[in-house]
């Protein structure tokens, strides 16, 4: 069974539960454990949250109308995008490194929790239309019984 969708969704905070749902829903149709729609569920949410917040340029007070997420359930693979049309990386750190956040800190988490909750990330600029775009892939379990496991 593979399952593919891609959304643009606007860059407004509300939407982020919106992808995270739709993602669960997806995999829970599909027989995915629900520990691993889970840790999916969370970075994608991490991933559009950044979107949101650092998709535009504020200092040239542009602010992007939308973001884009593409997620695939393929055999035993997910692999989700998260693309934005922001200012993207700088180009002397293309890919951020994973760095220490105070406890107590409420920014600057995202990135590092993705990388803990998924198998493989990439983390870079888009390269047609500059902005940031962050994927990451999770090798999936099945609960017993699933539609999936078949395929």
């Amino acid at each position: 069974m593979s399952i593919w969708w891609s959304l643009h969704l606007p860059c407004e905070a509300a939407s982020v539960p919106f992808a995270r749902r739709l993602l669960l829903g997806a995999m829970e149709s599909a027989g995915v454990d629900p520990d691993v729609s889970h840790d999916l569920s969370v970075a994608l949410s991490e991933a559009c949250a950044n979107a949101v917040e650092h998709g535009g340029d504020p200092a040239c007070g542009e602010r992007p109308e939308v973001y884009q997420v593409t997620a695939y359930l393929d055999g035993e693979t997910c692999r989700i995008e998260v693309a934005d049309w922001g200012p993207g990386f700088a180009a002397e750190r293309p890919r951020p490194a994973f760095r220490t956040v105070h406890a107590d800190a409420e920014h600057g988490r995202g990135l590092g929790l993705i990388r803990e909750l998924a198998d493989h990330v990439h983390i870079g600029n888009t390269p047609d239309r500059g902005g940031a775009v962050v994927s990451f892939d999770k090798i999936l379990k099945w609960v017993d019984g699933a539609p999936a496991v078949a395929v």
